[in-house]
């Protein structure tokens, strides 16, 4: 009697102690996969586009790019896909007038960056133009929409 308890309690505890190495080999490759660039990327594109409005997220999946109003002037901001010097101000015809630079203390992927900017710009946009360094677009400011629709199309 003692020994088929015994054996029925070690089958038990065999079994437990499998079923807890398949769950922590679970974890580990979730924790591992969480921790990948590219789901990064992949979860900050996704946060973005949850924030875009639909004529934004429209913009967005056609040309890289988004715009938004700011919050007290009401001019218009393009913000490209990228994490540094990726906003423009642009005037009525859509010709960038400024370059901006503003991004976030933390090191961020794309997506979460351009969403803290679009936020930024759209809640705050005194506060963020006093943080934001200034730059003169070059003739090219727009041409890279391409490449940034590229790399949007390979994360999103």
């Amino acid at each position: 009697m003692v020994r088929q308890l015994t054996e029925i309690g070690n089958n038990y505890l065999r079994r437990c102690h499998a079923q807890v190495v398949r769950c922590g080999q679970a974890f580990r490759d979730w924790f591992q996969e969480l921790r990948s660039p590219l789901v990064s990327q992949t979860r900050g594109v996704k946060l973005l586009r949850e924030w875009l409005s639909p004529e934004q997220l429209t913009q967005y999946d056609a040309t890289g790019y988004f715009h938004v109003i700011g919050s007290e002037s009401g001019k218009r901001y393009r913000i490209c896909h990228g994490t540094a010097m990726n906003i423009y101000e642009i005037d009525l015809a859509g010709n960038p007038r400024n370059g901006l630079c503003f991004v976030p203390n933390a090191p961020l992927v794309a997506g979460d960056v351009m969403l803290a900017q679009k936020i930024a710009l759209e809640t705050d946009e005194r506060g963020a133009l006093v943080v934001a360094k200034k730059f003169s677009p070059s003739a090219s400011a727009f041409a890279n929409t391409a490449l940034s629709r590229q790399r949007v199309n390979r994360i999103g």
